[in-house]
Parts: C-alpha cells; structure tokens; sequence
C-alpha cells in the first residue's frame, strides 16, 4: 500500500486551505463538517484575509500553520491552485484534496493548469484526491473531509463516485435505506489517484467487504484490470459506467473532459475482471442495499416463496430470462412443506403459499426452503390480499432461521398497505423491492463472475512470422496502410487460419489457365488496397462455371475497376456466415471480436467481444454468448459445426493479433463461412497503424 495515500486518508492534522466564514460557501462547510464531525486529529483553517475562520484562530498561508500538516484540503480559485500546491510542497504535506474546479472539464486552459499541479504534486511526492470533487469521507475514524450535507454512517461498503452530485445522491438515498459506508470517495477529475489506486487501496481495508464505483472515463485501464481481477473474487466491484451512448458519451465528454471509450469493450474488460456492471441507477442503488444487508450468492439457484401464483411465475419468468436457474427442490423439501402448508400448494418451486397464508407460514416456508442444498437464496413476495397481514409476516420473515447464511430477498408488493412491513423488513437488513423483477436483477447482479486465468489451451502451434514481417515491410515501403484481400489473406494463412484457393490475375491472358487449374465454380473480386466494400464499385462476380464465363467477368470488373489486378478463387459456401474480427482500442488495448457475419452484419448486430489476451474458457463463452451460437450448435435439420476447430481458429487469431498489435490497427474476417466439417476465409481486410 502506497505510505502518503494511507496518510491521506488517515490523517492527524488537517488544513483547509480557503476556509470561510460565508455560510453556503464550499469553505464554510468543509471547515464545519470537520468541526463538527468526531475526527481526533487537529484541523487548521488558512484564509489570506480572515484571522478568525468560525471561532477558531486562522492562518494566512499553510506555511504559517504552527504544526507538520498531513493533508491540505484545497479549496480556492483555479488559478491560484499551482501556487497553493507548491506551498503545501514545501511544507512537507503528503496529501491533497483539491475540491476546485475550473480544469481540465473546462477546455485546453483547464487541463494545461490541472497538468501543472500534477507535475509539482509529483515533484513533492504528494498524493492527490481532486481537482472538481466533493471531498472524502473516512467512517472509521470519523473523518467528513467533504463539503457534502450529510455525513455518512459506517458499513463496509466503499463508494468511490466521479461525479460529486451522484455521490450527494447516493448519500441521501443511504441515509433513508439505512445503509452504510466504510469510505465515501468523490475522486473528480483525477489528477493523480484514480480508480486503479482506490481499489488498490482498499484490497487491505478490514473495513470494507465491497467497492461500488460510478464511472465516467477510464485512465491507466491496464493497471485497473490487473488489480481488481486480483482484488474481485475476495471484495465485490459493482461499477456503473456512463457514456453508454453517443448521446452519453459527449455529455460524459462535456462533464469530465474525457473520452469514453466502446461500450461493449468496457463491458467486456469488466467481465473479464470479474467487475459486476450495473445498468442503471436503479440497480447500482438496489445492487448496494444487498451487499449491505446480504451474504453473496454462491450459485443461482433461487427459491420463490409467494402467496400468488401469478406474480409467482413472473418472478420465475424474470429468473429464468435473466440467466438464473429455479431451485429443483429436494424431495424432503416437499415433504417438510408438506406438513406445514394447505394440501393445495404448488408442490413446486415456486412455492405458492396460498393466498390466506398467516404470517407464520412464511417463516416456516422459508425456514424449510433455505435448508435445501439445491437453493442458493429466496425470494419473499407477498400481494395484500383479503386474508393477508403483511406487518406480521415482515415481523414472522425476520425471525427466519437461516442457519445457512443465504440469501433472502422480499418483494412486499403493492402500497399503504405493506409500508409497515417494508419498514420492519429493512430495518432487520432483508432488503425489500418494489416488484419481483428488480429483486431477480439484484439477485443475479451480485453473483460471482468466474475470472480466468490465461492459459492458452492449445499446443504445438507454429506460425510462419516470417512471411508476415515481409508482407507488412513491403507495404510501409509502399505507403501502403490498407492490405489487398490477397496480402491479408496470405497473413491469416501464415497462422494457420483457413483461406480458399485463390491467385492474382493481372491480363485477361491469364484467366483462362488460372481458372481451370482453380477450378469452378469462381468468384472474381478487384484487388486494390484503396477499395474496401468491393461490392459497393461493382468489384465482384459470382457463380463463374467456365472459360468464357470467366473471362467476360475479368473484363467486366477491370472496366469499373479501372484496370485494378484482379484476384480470383474457388467459390466456397457453407450454412454459416461468421465475423472474426480485431481492433487495437484506445483504453484497453486488443480487442476480439466475434459473431453473425455477411452482408447484413450491421442489421444482426450479433457480436461479442473479449480482450485479448483470451483463456481457452473465454474464447468458449465468446462463442457461446453469440445469437449463432444456437445454430452452430445445431439446429432442427441443420448440421451442427466443429465448435472445437472453431476455438482452435480463434485461438490462432487472437495469436496473429498480439503478436503484431503494435504493426496492425484492424484485422476483419467476413465472411468466415462454416459446414460441420469446416471453415474457410472468404474476405480478410488488414489495417496498418
């Protein structure tokens, strides 16, 4: 753990830096926040102009402070914050919290002034929370070094927010659902510490169990992956990101200054970390008031207790839609239910209580349901029908016995009539949902995401670099940025990836001998690095059966063509059109892409991606996350596809695709047509960084 970030945020003595008198300012209630808070260090207000800052003795500048100060917390003009952060240098301060704004959210000015205080903070040595934050709070000692209305209480639950009016949010909402946090961290614009140095951080707080971040941008996302797939399995991460969007990502762009990167990239490097993603607010508020309540899941095998059979199976239809499982109840859990309930239950899960159930029947329901080693949690719903009493059965489900320490979640449903009960079940920690559905999202979010180590899986692959250095050389030399289909096909091929028969045809003198000794049927497409849809130009011709045939298409696409070579092979189909595909992002690095391919790519939008580089076990569930996984499995009367000799090509892919990330920006296979016994390559592009 970093000595000045512990320091930072447990420090003896504090300095705020523009403290006021003015009530409403940022100054007055950091200062009165500390004050008031139960911290036991000494806190000392610097105000140029005051010699008093609310009844306490005041100091012009932070050298002038009469003691070794700890942390400096910085609240004045943009302008004045670089001289501010040299003095506090000086000093031999170890940490700072800038709360200013007016950085690098607000254009080239900001981020070449907010780049200037990272550089003396760095020189110094000090360790920086800011700039454009709330502030921070440490429940453990008491520490509110924030300007936000109300304190925290303590839980172990840690809050990091880039966004200091969701942080205001998230602690008004806690205070009513009684939930609590070991720290509460608004991080800004992150000058220096980020997420990465957080979570770090707090992989060896005792005081926290799970980390909850609300995330704008991403900085240093390699070092960010690396440790929260090391600090997830043992503390859960449940992150809402932003910029979903185009629409998010510019409003995430005007508010942080920073880009946001791919959605379905960040989506697969959280995964990939065993990161939970929460969708919306909603969720990342409910998935909180679980794992403050809650143990975690250890599989998702739920039980639904009801006394209604209809919202029953919308509970069951949520479940199951969502990727969860129905517990298969034992058959001396049927017995035991038996005993206790009416002869007409479901005799099932769901376990229909009955509409006139007494509160003690769900007690004795859920006590006998948790027992059940084929049950991973239980969801309570109860409807106010004619016979119900659904302030007693709170009480009743409160006393449930639970020697397990699973799961229970409630869905006291409906208004007036079950405020009392939701009150009673909060206030014992069973957190309560509005309907059945958001219980099921809360339940299937904080299960456990399995996080892989990388291991390749396949063995004695050799790949002809050689061919591909020369390739790549010779297209620099040219200038050259796009491949021609017959370059990067010769790439691929030299990974051992699958390419039909093919050669280049430069005079119509040529077509007739390349044509037979190929074979028909032909495609003839137009070879030029400078054309990447072929069709769009009129660059291709199918179902060519013979000389003539062959050579009356020759000259047909050299007359559109302008005289371009042309490139012609054996005309292969298959029942499947794949996509394989690799990009270099900005914020993760490679990138692999899979999923329906031809034509009509963009209408199926059936692609998954993984960053590379891929566990065998990631390279499976890539594969099977996809819409065409379903038919490639078989499917009715169509064959099913050699799955195993698909991971084998992927595998060499992603191989060809690290080893020259830093040469190669893009790599797009489409079509990859498949057949139960094969796979071939019948258009590859390649783009060059």
């Amino acid at each position: 753990m970093d000595k000045n970030l512990s320091i930072l945020f447990n420090p003896k003595n504090i300095a705020v830096i523009g403290a006021s008198n003015e009530k409403g300012s940022v100054g007055f209630s950091l200062f009165s926040n500390l004050a008031r808070s139960k911290y036991r260090g000494r806190v000392y207000p610097v105000n140029i102009k005051r010699k008093k800052i609310q009844g306490k003795i005041a100091y012009k500048t932070i050298k002038d402070v009469p003691a070794k100060v700890d942390l400096a917390i910085i609240a004045v003009p943009a302008k004045v914050v670089p001289f501010v952060v040299e003095e506090c240098g000086l000093k031999g301060v170890k940490g700072l919290v800038i709360i200013s704004a007016g950085f690098k959210e607000v254009g080239e000015q900001g981020a070449a002034l907010q780049n200037k205080i990272g550089e003396i903070a760095k020189k110094y040595k000090m360790r920086v929370v800011g700039p454009n934050c709330l502030g921070f709070m440490n429940t453990a000692v008491n520490l509110n070094a924030s300007f936000a209305k109300k304190s925290a209480w303590g839980g172990d639950i840690a809050f990091i927010s880039q966004s200091g009016a969701l942080g205001t949010a998230m602690l008004d909402w806690s205070v009513k659902n009684n939930i609590g946090f070991s720290y509460f961290i608004s991080i800004g614009s992150m000058v220096d510490v980020n997420f990465a140095d957080m979570i770090e951080y707090l992989e060896s707080d005792k005081n926290t169990k799970s980390i909850l971040i609300y995330m704008e941008s991403l900085e240093n996302a390699q070092k960010f992956l690396e440790i929260a797939k090391r600090v997830s399995p043992q503390k859960p991460i449940v992150v809402i990101k932003t910029g979903r969007s185009d629409a998010g990502s510019k409003a995430a762009r005007s508010h942080t200054g920073s880009l946001t990167g791919n959605d379905a990239v960040f989506s697969a490097a959280f995964s990939k970390a065993g990161i939970i993603r929460a969708d919306s607010i909603e969720d990342f508020f409910d998935v909180a008031k679980v794992l403050a309540n809650q143990p975690r899941p250890k599989g998702k095998k739920l039980a639904v207790i009801t006394n209604a059979g209809g919202v029953g199976v919308v509970a069951a239809d949520s479940l199951v839609y969502s990727g969860g499982q129905l517990a298969t109840l034992d058959r001396a859990t049927i017995t035991a239910l038996d005993k206790i309930l009416p002869s007409t239950w479901s005799r099932n899960n769901p376990v229909d209580i009955l509409g006139d159930a007494e509160p003690k029947r769900y007690k004795e329901a859920v006590d006998i349901v948790l027992t059940d080693k084929n049950v991973d949690g239980a969801l309570v719903i109860l409807t106010p029908q004619a016979m119900t009493e659904p302030t007693l059965a709170a009480k009743e489900l409160a006393r449930a016995t639970n020697k397990n320490n699973k799961i229970i979640l409630a869905s006291w449903v409906g208004g007036a009539d079950v405020a009392a009960g939701i009150d009673i079940l909060e206030k014992n920690k069973i957190p309560n949902f509005a309907t059945p559905e958001s219980a099921i999202r809360s339940f299937m979010l904080t299960q456990k995401i399995k996080v892989n180590a990388v291991k390749s899986g396949f063995f004695g692959v050799k790949f002809n670099k050689g061919a591909v250095d020369s390739i790549i050389i010779n297209a620099k030399n040219a200038r050259q940025k796009n491949l021609n289909e017959f370059d990067a096909k010769k790439i691929v091929a030299a990974y051992g990836l699958p390419i039909a028969n093919g050669e280049v045809i430069s005079n119509i003198q040529c077509v007739a001998s390349q044509a037979n000794k190929i074979g028909y049927p032909l495609v003839m497409k137009i070879l030029s690095d400078k054309v990447l849809h072929k069709i769009d130009v009129g660059g291709v011709e199918l179902n060519i059966n013979s000389e003539d045939e062959a050579k009356k298409a020759y000259a047909k696409i050299t007359r559109s063509a302008k005289n371009q070579p042309v490139y012609i092979e054996k005309q292969i189909t298959g029942k499947y059109e794949l996509l394989l595909g690799y990009k270099h992002d900005e914020i993760f690095g490679s990138v692999l892409a899979f999923g329906t391919g031809g034509t009509a790519v963009e209408v199926y939008k059936d692609i998954k991606i993984a960053l590379l580089p891929a566990s065998k076990s990631e390279i499976s569930n890539l594969i099977s996350g996809t819409k065409v996984y379903k038919l490639l499995k078989g499917f009715r009367n169509l064959p099913a596809a050699d799955l195993v000799k698909l991971q084998d090509l992927i595998y060499k892919f992603s191989c060809l695709a690290l080893d020259y990330q830093d040469k190669i920006a893009e790599i797009d296979i489409n079509p990859l047509v498949a057949d139960e016994k094969k796979f071939t390559i019948l258009d590859a592009k390649i783009v060059l960084k």
